[in-house]
């Protein structure tokens, strides 16, 4: 459990100067990982598979091929596919995004900020590119990112570094000038093995929040008290 609105971990080397910022989206600029559990457990209930919230929440972070995966693994089930049954999963949560997806707090704001800095924005999402859309259209972020990339068109998404690896290489900048901003523990992995600098802004819910502590370079309570101190461009 993270006590401190703000936790910075103490370095001893300066980093790299930053020239880009790449987001996760899922649980940091959209609440939607409510909506995800919802709909995951609406659609594995009908083959058979009752889930609870926390059940959900071990898979945060993961594509829904591997969160499908995860369960089908443990409990198959003969009705559906595993493919039809993430593929329904995805159109639920794209429904419910369009009807009542809400921005997280502090999620614009924080955008501002990066290009204020001066910063390249990307994008890297573990869901499909129809949710990246929906979502990106939901909150008026569209024009916002120069690079949008799904963690789909990769052979591995999160904890692998790929999706963030193909971000950066698409924004022209290396890794090691980026930094992350993540929400989930396979999120804060995946950037820290891309070499990345990562800030990470949990939820109160998000489990793992001590290996998060430690894997972030600065862990914030909220978007909204990110400042540019935290992006190393001020005090």
């Amino acid at each position: 459990m993270i006590h401190d609105p703000r936790t910075t971990r103490d370095t001893t080397t300066r980093p790299t100067a930053l020239r880009a910022a790449v987001f996760d989206m899922d649980g940091l600029l959209i609440d939607s990982e409510p909506l995800w559990r919802r709909a995951e457990r609406t659609v594995f209930s009908e083959v058979g598979l009752h889930l609870t919230d926390d059940d959900c929440k071990l898979t945060t972070g993961l594509r829904i091929d591997e969160v499908v995966g995860h369960w089908f693994s443990r409990h198959p089930w003969k009705s559906q596919s595993p493919e039809v049954v993430g593929d329904r999963i995805v159109r639920e949560v794209v429904r419910l995004v369009r009807t009542v997806g809400e921005e997280m707090p502090g999620a614009s704001r924080a955008l501002a900020l990066c290009a204020d800095a001066g910063l390249r924005l990307g994008l890297a999402s573990s869901s499909s590119p129809a949710l990246i859309d929906a979502v990106l259209d939901r909150l008026g972020f569209t024009d916002r990112f120069e690079v949008a990339h799904s963690a789909s068109h990769e052979k591995h998404g999160k904890p692998h570094p790929d999706v963030y690896l193909t971000a950066c290489a698409r924004l022209g900048v290396s890794p090691a000038g980026c930094v992350a901003f993540e929400d989930s523990v396979n999120g804060v992995r995946a950037a820290r093995a891309a070499g990345m600098r990562c800030i990470a802004v949990p939820g109160h819910e998000v489990p793992d929040a001590e290996e998060i502590a430690s894997l972030a370079d600065v862990v914030l309570a909220s978007l909204e008290l990110l400042s540019p101190a935290d992006l190393g461009v001020g005090r």
